[in-house]
C-alpha cells in the first residue's frame, strides 16, 4: 500500500490536538453513523460508542442482525449473508438515511460490503473495524484458516446440529476487564452457521470504490484475521488506521474509537 493511502491512528497522528480549523469544523459537523456488530454480538455492543457519538451531536443507528442479540428468537438455518445485507439495507431505507458513515466490526464487515454494493449512493464512507474481508462469490470460511474452520464446523455440529456456532469466551475478543467480561459474556448469543457457509453476493469490488478505511486493533492482535489484513494492504485506494486495543475496540476503547470514527471521513 502506498504511503499516501495510509491513515494513521489519531493518537499517533495527533489529529485532535493539531488539526487545522477547517478539519476541526469538519469533525464537529453532525454526521450519520450506522454501526454494524460482529459475530455472536448485537447492536448492544456499540452502546458506549453510540452514547459518545450522540453526545457529540451525531445521529447513530445500531441494528442487530437476524438471529442474534434481541433477535435471537429468529435463529434459523435459512439465515445467509444475503439476510445480513438486507438487514442493514432495510434500516437505511426505512429511516431514509443518506451520507452515511457505515461501520462494520469483524463479521459485520461482510454486511457493509453487501450494503455498499446494494445502495452505494447512500454511503459517505465505509469503515472496516478489525473486519473479516471476503470477496464476492466466496464464503467467510474461505477467508479463515483451515484449522479455525474445522473447529467451528465441529462445534456447530456438536452444540446445535449444525444450526449455529456456540459463543466463544469474551477473552477470544481481547476482553480482559472483569466487568467487561461479565457484560459481554451474558449478552453473546449463538451465531447462525449459514452466514459462514453462504457466499457473498456482490456485483462490484469489495467496498464498491467508495471511500473506505480499515482499522486494525493491535493489542492483542486477532490472529484469525491476518489473511484479511494482508488482503487489504495489497489493495489500492484503502486508508489504514491502527488502534492499540483488542478486537472489541468498541467495548475496551470507546473514547479513542469514537474520535477515530468522527474524524475518519473528514
Amino acid at each position: 500500500m502506498k504511503r499516501r493511502d495510509v491513515l494513521k491512528t489519531m493518537a499517533v497522528a495527533g489529529l485532535a490536538a493539531g488539526a487545522s480549523d477547517t478539519a476541526a469544523k469538519a469533525q464537529n459537523a453532525a454526521q450519520t453513523f450506522v454501526l454494524v456488530h460482529g459475530a455472536w454480538h448485537g447492536g448492544w455492543c456499540w452502546s458506549r460508542v453510540a452514547d459518545r457519538l450522540r453526545a457529540a451531536g451525531h445521529q447513530v443507528f445500531t441494528p442487530t442482525q437476524t438471529g442474534l442479540g434481541e433477535r435471537k428468537h429468529l435463529l434459523s438455518k435459512d439465515i445467509t449473508l444475503d439476510t445480513f445485507t438486507k438487514d442493514i439495507v432495510n434500516v437505511i431505507e426505512a429511516e431514509e438515511l443518506s451520507n452515511i458513515v457505515l461501520v462494520g466490526h469483524s463479521f459485520g464487515g461482510l454486511a457493509i460490503t453487501g450494503t455498499a454494493d446494494a445502495v452505494p449512493e447512500r454511503i459517505r464512507h465505509l469503515v472496516y473495524l478489525d473486519s473479516l474481508m471476503v470477496e464476492g462469490g466466496k464464503s467467510p470460511f474461505d477467508s479463515l484458516p483451515p484449522d479455525v474452520v474445522a473447529a467451528r464446523r465441529k462445534a456447530a455440529e456438536e452444540t446445535s446440529g449444525g444450526l449455529s456456532l456456540p459463543n466463544p469466551p469474551p477473552s477470544a475478543f481481547g476482553v480482559s476487564d472483569p466487568k467487561d467480561t461479565e457484560w459481554v459474556k451474558r449478552r453473546l448469543t449463538p451465531h447462525p452457521l449459514g452466514t459462514y457457509t453462504s457466499t457473498l453476493n456482490i456485483k462490484g469490488p469489495v467496498g464498491n470504490n467508495l471511500p473506505r478505511t480499515y482499522i486494525h486493533c493491535t493489542s492483542p492482535v486477532y490472529a484469525a484475521l491476518q489473511k484479511s489484513r494482508d488482503w487489504v494492504k495489497a489493495q489500492q485506494g484503502w486508508r489504514w488506521a491502527e488502534i492499540a486495543t483488542g478486537h472489541n475496540a468498541m467495548v475496551m476503547a470507546p473514547d479513542e474509537l469514537t474520535r477515530m470514527l468522527i474524524g475518519v471521513s473528514s
